[in-house]
Formats: C-alpha cells, sequence, structure tokens
C-alpha cells in the first residue's frame, strides 16, 4: 500500500518570529487527534533537517499540550539576527509559512475522499 501524505497546514496552523539569531516556531494542531500524531512525527532532528539549508545548529522542542501546540527553538537560523543578518526574513516571520509547507505522513483520522 502506497503511503499517503499531507501539508502540515491540513492538520496545524504556525506563527514564528527571532530571539536573537535564533528562531522560535510555534505548530498549533486544530484539534487534539491532530496535535497527538504532529507530536510524534514532529522531532527536532525531523526539522532540523528540513530547515538544514538555514544553517540551523540545534533545534530544542518543547511540547505545549494543553494548548495543542509544540514550539520550536532553531539555534543560529536567522544568520545573526536582524540587526546583522542580509537575509531578506531577518526575523524569521516567513518560517511558520514554510513549516506549513512541510509534507507529512497522513494521519488515520482523515478520512481518504472517493471518486
Amino acid at each position: 500500500m502506497k503511503k499517503e501524505f499531507i501539508h502540515l497546514s491540513e492538520i496545524a496552523h504556525a506563527r514564528s518570529g527571532d530571539k536573537g539569531n535564533h528562531s522560535n516556531i510555534g505548530v498549533i494542531a486544530y484539534t487534539k487527534e491532530g496535535y497527538e500524531h504532529i507530536n510524534k512525527i514532529l522531532t527536532a532532528k525531523v526539522i532540523k533537517k528540513f530547515f538544514a539549508g538555514l544553517g540551523v545548529t540545534a533545534v530544542e522542542k518543547y511540547e505545549m499540550k494543553n494548548i495543542l501546540a509544540i514550539n520550536f527553538v532553531l539555534k543560529n537560523a536567522l544568520g545573526g539576527g536582524a540587526g546583522c543578518s542580509l537575509r531578506i526574513d531577518t526575523q524569521g516571520k516567513i518560517l511558520g509559512t514554510a513549516i506549513l509547507e512541510m509534507e507529512i505522513a497522513k494521519p488515520e483520522f482523515i478520512k481518504t475522499k472517493k471518486s
């Protein structure tokens, strides 16, 4: 059986910003089932690989089950930070949008549409 995928945006939304040279990305699930799914598959290792092109040196994961959210801190993701970086997005605001494009395994609670 072929494994199916969805974009993270189908079960969550995100916000992001800067903490100096580091970026923080909050991923908030729409439902409890969505939170349980993303909490299993969105590990620090997966996030670091997804954002490898930014030169991220480490990722810290903070679970916030009571609000169905996960916060990721991406160390050294902003090329020096707002005052030093030559990047267009010096404050990491677009990283929340970028993570929502990540393809993830389709959770069982999302039913396949019949043709």
